[in-house]
């Protein structure tokens, strides 16, 4: 028995040795650099407890505005799924089949929805013999070589207090653009996305597929308000992430009341079977940041099952904001008098004279007057600087809400002039001057191509494990640096091997010999 014992030690020590071994030379590589988009923290795509852990339903963002190029027509965008790492195969991003993704239209001021635009999805695999999400280049959405494809229908519900009146299907089985697995695989990909763009019934325009995040903005609000030192503001935590979008562009008269009420509302909703097979709402959307930085910790998962009808439940967090106080107390920024009527315009009721519907009732929702035409030179402040066809009078995808929220909460409003700012003013991508008007996702393959000796054969061999040929170039003495510590670290892993091998050979004769 008690050789027995020993024999058993022995390999747990061999084991431990050859994982260590293989450890430390994992670790030496893997400290040399790092590749964007890095791991996030914390996140306004990530906004309460229950939905961040089920990305798929969970809403990131909400865009509705007059179509710069169509100005009869109104463009709603809904984003779904944060934080997409382009290269996360070999699964990447589906719209799951489990979910009802919802956009209402609030056409009175009522805070409940008259129209409801819903999507469905269906999954298919042509070849379920390999882990490939495509076997071969995709050059169009019914290639071959797209192994798994999606379809979509939107259904148009129209309803009266709550109670569906009619339902009619606008589209039916259109192709979603897939997720952009990189240029090897997808060499084209505007041409894919440019094949999803369809129309469908009652003259609208539909998109359904990846996209660039179009949200920019740094993170870093969540480090205790940008770590007490607005200086280190900058970097926009969203660049190279995608997210799954459906866009829809739909006559304005198709969702407003009427031309002498041309104000609509507009959020969206996430709904999910539950173990009964129930239809449970997990996630809702309109402005952006109210849940992520308005509503506290406590009711963030209520926030998200509720209605807008019940925002009165809400309405406290609004007229007292806490990001007011935590300015006050880090920057000294004297906090505007409470309750804020200023911000209930900005988040519930919309502006008077701009996007208030008459007889309101306070709702968190994006409101858009279809009647204010396009800018001819966008601000990116929106209505703080003079053009009010950008946000808080709907969502434009340049807007930079994050600064426009920041300056209202601290005051801008009602005579607390200020400048504050993430200094992220822009997307990382420019976007589009037609329909969708989003950026393209980021690919898979977004990281630098293999270095060429200058012949055109590459100093970088994939079935070397990435080897470096040899050359004298001192351009390449990073690379070596890099090879030497790999190689040391080898070397190490390699000798702790052998020597675990020989003490358990010796301990195991060892045994023998006493038995």
């Amino acid at each position: 028995m008690t050789a027995i014992t020993r024999s058993r030690t022995g390999r747990r020590g061999l084991a431990t040795l050859v994982c260590g071994a293989l450890a430390a030379g994992g670790l030496a590589a893997a400290g040399v650099s790092a590749l964007e988009p890095g791991a996030a923290k914390a996140s306004s795509h990530r906004e309460a407890p229950l939905i961040s852990g089920q990305p798929q339903y969970d809403n990131t963002d909400v865009y509705a505005f007059v179509s710069p190029d169509k100005p009869d027509t109104t463009t709603i965008v809904a984003n779904w799924t944060p934080f997409e790492e382009p290269a996360g195969g070999p699964n990447f991003y589906p719209f799951p089949e489990d979910a009802q993704y919802d956009v209402h239209i609030d056409s009175d001021g009522d805070a409940q929805g008259d129209l409801l635009y819903r999507w469905t999805f269906d999954t298919k695999v042509k070849n379920g013999n390999t882990f490939l999400y495509n076997t071969g280049q995709v050059t169009s959405l019914d290639d071959p070589d797209l192994n798994v494809t999606q379809t979509y229908d939107i259904d148009l519900l129209k309803l009266d207090d709550q109670k569906v009146v009619s339902t009619k299907k606008i589209a039916d089985d259109l192709p979603v653009a897939p997720s952009h697995v990189g240029k090897a695989s997808m060499p084209d990909y505007k041409k894919l996305r440019d094949q999803a763009v369809r129309k469908v019934s009652g003259g609208g325009t539909s998109y359904v597929g990846q996209a660039d995040d179009p949200f920019f903005l740094d993170l870093r609000v969540f480090d205790l308000l940008y770590g007490g030192d607005l200086s280190e503001v900058g970097r926009d935590t969203l660049k190279g992430y995608n997210v799954n979008s459906v866009a829809l562009q739909v006559p304005n008269a198709d969702i407003r009341q009427s031309a002498k009420q041309p104000t609509v509302g507009i959020w969206s909703t996430t709904q999910r079977k539950n173990a009964k097979g129930e239809w449970t709402q997990v996630s809702r959307l309109g402005s952006p940041l109210v849940n992520e930085v308005v509503v506290p910790q406590r009711d963030k998962d209520k926030f998200n099952a509720s209605s807008p009808w019940n925002d009165a439940d809400f309405l406290s967090y609004v007229q007292k904001p806490e990001l007011a106080r935590l300015l006050e107390k880090i920057y000294g920024i004297k906090a505007a008098d409470e309750p804020r009527k200023d911000l209930v315009s900005v988040f519930l009721t919309g502006v008077k004279g701009l996007n208030q519907p008459p007889n309101v009732r306070p709702a968190e929702a994006l409101r858009l007057n279809t009647s204010i035409k396009p800018a001819a030179d966008p601000k990116r402040l929106g209505v703080l600087d003079g053009d009010n066809a950008g946000f808080p009078n709907g969502r434009r995808l340049a807007d930079d809400v994050v600064d426009i929220e920041l300056q209202a909460v601290a005051g801008e409003l009602v005579g607390n002039k200020n400048d504050l700012g993430d200094a992220v003013n822009a997307n990382d991508q420019a976007f589009g001057g037609t329909f969708p008007y989003l950026a393209l996702p980021t690919p898979g393959s977004r990281g630098p191509l293999a270095k060429s000796d200058g012949d055109g054969t590459s100093t970088r061999d994939a079935l070397a494990g990435g080897a470096v040929t040899p050359t004298s170039s001192s351009s390449d003495a990073p690379d070596n640096a890099v090879l030497i510590a790999s190689a040391a670290a080898g070397a190490v892993g390699v000798l702790l091997v052998g020597l675990g091998l020989a003490w358990w050979r010796g301990r195991r004769q060892g045994v023998s010999g006493g038995s």
